[in-house]
């Protein structure tokens, strides 16, 4: 590896690229402006969210409450269902 380029000006660096290697610094610049882009709308998305997430994050948290509930029922029901079989088949034992 030539590391005489490291003391050469940016300029200098520049011209002696390969075409492939200056296109791939392109992209990666374009993907930095791409990225900036995205943080500074997900900034202001963050500071002031809309009142459609809003809603959309109410209704979501409505839905998983209500599923949360009919678990905790569901595994209730089958602890029950356990017991009164325990307790069945422990009276025909004795």
């Amino acid at each position: 590896m030539d590391y005489s380029a490291d003391a050469k000006s940016n300029g200098e660096q520049d011209s002696e690229l390969h075409p492939l290697e200056q296109e791939i610094l392109d992209e990666y610049a374009k993907l930095v402006g791409n990225l900036d882009d995205l943080s500074t709308i997900l900034a202001e998305l963050a500071a002031n969210p809309s009142m459609q997430i809003l809603d959309s994050l109410r209704g979501l948290e409505r839905k998983t409450a209500t599923v949360f509930t009919l678990l905790k029922a569901s595994v209730y029901s089958i602890v029950l269902q356990q017991e009164i079989r325990d307790e069945a088949g422990g009276g025909r034992e004795s």
